[in-house]
């Protein structure tokens, strides 16, 4: 392939595919790079590898049965994906779960943002070469799923939320399991900045590697760490605080250059201030129903049902055909582990949704991400990839 440089040069370039079937672009994103050397010249990427239909898939079912399909979205923090459809469908309703309830979302949301955190660093750092900071967080990684299979019997997609509520209540030594596992959440934290925050090697594969300005992280659309990784101080736990997070205690990270580094740097940083959240947050767990008292919503108790005819028929009504949000449109949106995850749901008054849109953080970042090579290294790739932390389940539409 031959063009012509802006001073008339012609200069001979070599066109490569990074992806689909490559390690860093794990089977599911293409970038098709024109080289001059290792420099990346152009630069076009394509997704369309894991398409699910997921938007399609979710009008042929209830609401109650779109909640393992949001398990699917970001596969690496599912929880959080459950608790922001749920409370999509709640707020239709006006309706607001019990306190009990809010604080075990806020508990789970926490320690999936610091799963979905760890693996998105410690594979980054693999694909820098950098293997022991992967056994460090994913074996803490292991004592978070050895929660959830207490909690629900599941490990990756698990769903346990429910509109109105949950699916139960948590178990008996759940309190002291999440205080045993931040312990051992802050010693890997501590391990791995120790190993790469002043690792000469890490900084040159990463500062000022493909850096995003402030100015362009908000023109592309950006959230979550990556647009704090550029300088803008926006999460909305605390700029459209929910469940409470205004009486939470904890600081917004923020970057200062925007590139590779910052954009790692900040998750690492963020797990510390979700040790924070989830903490005081155990200390809010008081004793108190899981689930919504509205008919609308949830289910009666067994002995109600046995006993009294109103609440067969609503049990029936809510097994056989699930909730009724009142027609019209409503968007909401939760700070999720990579960004703003948000829902707009369209409803007809019937017993499927008649539209779901969803703003999955990452779409809006990886279609910056061939601006963000163009001018770096083929060596960039990898690093600044994983730095942007693209979860193909909610990328593809």
């Amino acid at each position: 392939m031959k063009v012509i440089s802006p001073q008339g040069e012609h200069i001979e370039l070599m066109t490569v595919n990074v992806g689909p079937s490559h390690p860093a672009t794990h089977g599911t994103l293409r970038i098709l790079a024109a080289l001059d050397g290792e420099n990346i010249a152009a630069c076009v990427t394509e997704i369309g590898y894991l398409h699910r239909g997921f938007e399609k898939m979710i009008e042929q079912g209830t609401y109650q049965q779109v909640l393992p399909y949001t398990d699917r979205l970001n596969y690496c923090s599912a929880m959080m994906n459950n608790i922001g459809f749920c409370k999509a469908v709640e707020g239709m309703f006006s309706v607001t779960v019990p306190e009990r309830c809010i604080v075990v979302r806020v508990i789970l949301s926490e320690l999936s943002r610091i799963i979905d955190h760890m693996v998105c660093v410690c594979t980054n750092l693999v694909d820098l070469g950098a293997l022991t900071n992967f056994w460090y967080f994913f074996n803490t990684r292991e004592e978070v799923y050895k929660i959830w299979e207490k909690l629900c019997g599941a490990r990756l997609t698990n769903t346990v939320t429910r509109i109105g509520g949950m699916y139960r209540d948590v178990y008996p030594d759940f309190a002291n399991d999440v205080t045993e596992v931040l312990k051992k959440i802050e010693s890997s934290v501590t391990e791995v900045r120790g190993l790469i925050e002043h690792n000469k090697i890490f900084i040159d594969r990463t500062k000022d590697i493909c850096v995003v300005s402030a100015a362009d992280a908000i023109s592309w659309g950006w959230t979550g760490p990556c647009l704090r990784a550029s300088g803008v101080d926006r999460d909305l736990r605390k700029d459209e605080p929910y469940y409470g997070y205004q009486d939470y205690q904890f600081d917004t990270v923020i970057g200062t250059s925007g590139d590779t580094f910052d954009r790692i740097m900040v998750r690492i940083y963020e797990m510390i201030e979700s040790v924070s959240i989830t903490r005081q947050a155990l200390a809010k767990l008081k004793p108190g129903p899981i689930n919504s008292t509205d008919a609308r919503l949830s289910l009666p108790s067994r002995d109600q049902v046995y006993h009294d005819m109103e609440a067969l028929i609503n049990s029936f009504k809510l097994i056989y055909e699930g909730v009724r949000p009142p027609p019209g449109e409503s968007y909401d949106a939760t700070e999720a582990a990579n960004g703003e995850l948000g829902y707009l749901i369209v409803s007809d008054g019937g017993t499927n949704p008649y539209r779901i849109k969803v703003r999955p953080p990452c779409f809006t970042q990886f279609a910056a991400y061939a601006d963000m090579l163009e001018g770096g290294m083929l060596a960039d790739v990898a690093a600044s990839l994983g730095s942007i932390n693209i979860i193909a389940g909610e990328l593809d539409r």
